[in-house]
């Protein structure tokens, strides 16, 4: 068997497999003995068929298949070890084989190969990094929640701003009076705080216990149909008919009282011992949430990286019509017409990948198991972050990050997020940061 390979130009490449007879000939026979073990057919004993019968009904199949497995084998082997920079897969050349007579056979194949470029940063690359300030307001906020997850709930005689009402709801006439045969809710529950209308909050101000209001839901909700359906236990599309007074008879005023910031919540947040005071414990809060943002500005900063050094490396060359084959090949289904729709924007993620692997092959950047359970637990822990759970015990991580490595998706995700960092930590000690402080908000702004 032969294979050799020879350029076209710089981003194309020929490709050419030469197969003779001995290279398939003892696989081919091999596979024709196990077929005739195990063949039936009318007036032979199993594993009696004559062979020439063999040949004759499953020969060509057989030698299809073979060389097909072969030829597989043997390219991606080539590919490999003379280290031929391809992109996609290699594409066949129209080729006149004939199976049935033939014993040497001839196959050709188009190559795409990467194009080559250089790419090196150094101090003398100035790129922006983000520093997100994290304000004593978002401190309190995360304070807040947390003594709201240990808060108590109070019953009450006169209603404050955010207090959960409940009672009587009744739909009024034009009158005023109670309409008859019209909606009457027992045990309505409501919050006056998340009414869109300050007029109609205001009629709650101070309300007590046994207090008859009126007020008009569908202004007080803006018409929202969700809450308003909810509220009235009527079906949204039937919310635009009830546009009129109601009353509300209130039975129960709620009131929570949040947890106190004591050390039993400063362990049940942080662990045991970690925080005695409430300075130390906003101090390390804000810790966790600097934590978070500084994985943002990563992420930021890597974008960044990409815009830089494609503006850098310029427009690269390739081999359209190849890479146009290609691409229709991978998406058969959506035609030509999303092939020319879509082509520049996949040759620029291309362009993206082609320099990220020569920036992570520059920084000897590599990928070990560990890292991906690491970064799986990271993940893992995250996500219990977004909630408010920063404590979250060792066996429980270990225990949801072993499910999410059970799953192939999830584990490509983790590894291009471990090469990422990694790239990310190398690439901020290697370019000169251009460390620009801004808010939240001005921060998110930038993704819009």
């Amino acid at each position: 068997m032969n294979i050799s390979l020879q350029n076209v130009d710089k981003v194309s490449a020929l490709l050419t497999v030469k197969i003779e007879k001995a290279d398939y000939q003892e696989k081919v026979e091999k596979t024709l003995k196990t077929l005739r073990q195990r063949a039936n057919m009318p007036g032979f004993r199993k594993g009696m068929v004559p062979m020439g019968l063999i040949k004759k009904q499953y020969g060509t199949s057989v030698l299809v298949e073979e060389i097909d497995k072969l030829m597989q084998e043997k390219v991606s082997e080539y590919i490999r070890e003379n280290k031929v920079n391809m992109l996609g897969a290699p594409l066949p050349k129209e080729n006149n084989a004939n199976f049935s007579t033939d014993e040497n056979f001839e196959f050709s194949f188009d190559i795409a190969l990467a194009p080559e470029f250089e790419l090196a940063l150094s101090s003398s690359d100035t790129i922006d990094y983000y520093d997100i300030d994290v304000t004593d307001d978002m401190v309190e906020q995360q304070v807040k929640l947390y003594t709201q997850r240990t808060a108590k709930y109070d019953k009450v005689d006169e209603y404050q701003d955010n207090d959960m009402l409940k009672g009587l709801l009744a739909e009024l006439d034009e009158n005023g009076n109670t309409k008859e045969g019209g909606v009457q809710v027992e045990g309505a529950v409501m919050m006056p705080a998340y009414m869109k209308n300050d007029e109609q909050k205001a009629i709650f101000n101070g309300a007590k216990t046994n207090t008859v209001l009126v007020f008009n839901p569908s202004v007080a909700f803006d018409n929202n149909e969700a809450e308003l359906a909810s509220l009235l236990k009527v079906k949204k599309e039937e919310v635009a008919n009830y546009k009129s007074n109601f009353s509300f008879q209130i039975e129960e005023i709620t009131r929570m009282i949040p947890g106190e910031l004591n050390q039993e919540l400063f362990d049940q947040v942080l662990g045991e011992g970690k925080a005695h005071s409430e300075e130390e414990f906003r101090a390390q809060i804000k810790d966790v949430i600097k934590k978070q943002f500084e994985a943002d500005s990563d992420y930021k900063f890597l974008l960044d990286v990409r815009t830089y050094t494609m503006s850098k490396v310029g427009k690269l060359e390739f081999a359209d019509e190849l890479m146009k084959r290609i691409m229709l090949e991978n998406n058969k289904e959506k035609g030509e017409e999303f092939v020319n729709e879509n082509y520049d924007k996949s040759l620029e993620e291309l362009t993206w990948h082609l320099i990220k692997e020569k920036l992570v092959a520059a920084n000897n950047i590599k990928v070990e198991q560990a890292d991906i359970n690491n970064m799986a637990k990271e993940a893992t822990r995250a996500q219990f972050a977004q909630y408010g759970m920063i404590n979250v015990p060792d066996e429980l991580l270990e225990n949801y990050s072993k499910e999410m490595l059970k799953k192939r998706e999830s584990v490509e995700a983790l590894v291009n997020r471990a090469v990422e960092a990694k790239l990310s930590e190398a690439l901020k000690g290697q370019v000169t940061l251009n460390h620009k402080a801004v808010s939240a908000e001005e921060f998110n702004k930038m993704f819009q």
